[in-house]
């Protein structure tokens, strides 16, 4: 009998969205929202904690440091799992993970054992976003991924927003410990939606060899289709060699593009951290008020949320490393123009917005760019690797910010120094094209 071949990727390529995929999106967008729910839940609580403990920032601060360490080992570690036991099974793990350790937050009598419930809360809030990028770039068309992986990744500030609207309305009343019930509750709550409704990527389970009545089952029912009893499935990449997945991202056919990619990555985190994380004092110390500050630092993430769709949209329609490239330095510009501009003139506003449009932007377009530079069987450890080590660039940019203010760095100049991180970001992301020259194309 003539078995019927057929190239999963091709096949998703060639067809339009179906509303189970439109239905995945909007899955994958509830989970990152949740996700930026439980990450920046922290910073509205930290008040009420240092009140009711008796306890100083500084000890706080540490316990507040658990959880970008647990984001950072989190998503190094789920990444060669993923490419082992699927995107879905360790998708609905991280969910579950942060969803339980962030309720038991809400028992910590103590600073320290806080701070230990916030480091295996971080894992799994560290382990969910690049198991959702993966699986959402697995099954969309490769004309729109960037855009529609950008449209994702706007659900994280949007979880943040929300969380803050929810400390305003819920803190005065029924306390921190309330809040941090509603964060876990929200996504166990959620998660027996996740285990019915979410697939299993199909390519994963053909590089799998899984059974092609189950795959073929699978993708009939995500991107539509008509399969016989014959039908044979493959994904059309380069082939990987056996060994662990972290091996194949540093051999020499993929090196130099994972250190471009990593190097990026770690740098738009520092410059980003730095800037949101210390902004509000940098501009308070300047001579505004609070509420001037934090009306500006909310600016600069809502330039950063409109620059994610706007590069996503330019990566699906142009080079998408050079699209990145330009954004970060771009960044680079207005982060030097903002700390060569007077802080109360209207365009300091503009600067600080134009800012967090090229750098979150450019930063929301690593992780959209990261899915096709490795194939199906390391994709997974391609991008869980490149956010894990950024999010070092994230703990390094929230500590230098400190050690420049004790120094007594001023505001200009703890701005204007962030300018190099921001170039190196751009011209290592443009080096991926030339590293990659003679590297076959996975997508």
């Amino acid at each position: 009998m003539e078995h019927q071949a057929l190239d999963v990727r091709d096949h998703i390529n060639c067809r339009s969205m179906s509303r189970y995929q439109w239905l995945l999106l909007g899955l994958c967008f509830l989970i990152v929202a949740t996700d930026g729910m439980d990450v920046a839940i922290m910073g509205f609580l930290a008040p009420d904690i240092i009140a009711e403990w008796g306890i100083s920032r500084t000890a706080f601060g540490v316990a507040m440091s658990a959880t970008p360490v647990g984001l950072a080992i989190g998503a190094l570690f789920v990444g060669p799992m993923s490419d082992r036991w699927g995107r879905k099974r360790m998708l609905l793990g991280a969910v579950a993970l942060f969803g339980i350790f962030n309720l038991l937050s809400a028992a910590a009598d103590n600073i320290v054992v806080l701070g230990l419930l916030r480091f295996l809360t971080g894992l799994g809030l560290g382990a969910a976003m690049p198991c959702c990028t993966t699986l959402l770039s697995e099954y969309v068309p490769e004309r729109s991924r960037s855009t529609l992986l950008a449209v994702m990744f706007t659900g994280f500030n949007l979880g943040s927003a929300l969380i803050g609207f929810a400390a305003a309305a819920l803190l005065p009343t029924y306390g921190w410990r309330t809040m941090l019930m509603v964060g876990g509750a929200i996504p166990l709550l959620c998660l027996p939606i996740y285990m019915w409704l979410l697939p299993e990527s199909a390519r994963f389970m053909v590089v799998r060899k899984m059974a092609p009545a189950r795959i073929a089952q699978t993708l009939r029912r995500v991107c539509g289709g008509d399969f016989t009893d014959t039908t044979r499935f493959h994904v059309s990449e380069p082939p990987v060699a056996a060994g662990h997945p972290v091996a194949t991202l540093v051999s020499p056919t993929y090196k130099s593009m994972t250190l471009s990619l990593w190097t990026t990555y770690f740098m738009g985190l520092l410059v980003i951290y730095l800037l949101g994380g210390w902004l509000p004092t940098l501009i308070r110390d300047a001579g505004l008020p609070i509420e001037r500050a934090a009306s500006l630092t909310a600016l600069f993430q809502l330039g950063g949320t409109v620059g994610a769709l706007v590069v996503g949209f330019y990566m699906d329609r142009w080079r998408a490393n050079r699209v990145i490239g330009l954004a970060y330095g771009g960044g680079a510009i207005f982060i030097l123009a903002l700390a060569a501009s007077d802080i109360h003139s209207a365009m300091f506003t503009l600067f600080v917005m134009l800012a967090g449009f090229c750098m979150n932007g450019a930063q929301t377009g690593m992780t959209a760019f990261a899915p096709a530079c490795y194939p199906t069987a390391v994709r997974a450890t391609g991008v869980s690797w490149m956010l894990g080590i950024g999010r070092f660039g994230s703990i390094l940019g929230s500590f230098l910010g400190g050690v420049l203010l004790s120094m007594g760095w001023g505001f200009s100049a703890v701005i204007a120094i962030l300018g190099i991180p921001a170039a190196i970001a751009g011209l290592a992301i443009l080096l991926v094209h030339a590293g990659a020259r003679n590297t076959p194309k996975p997508a």
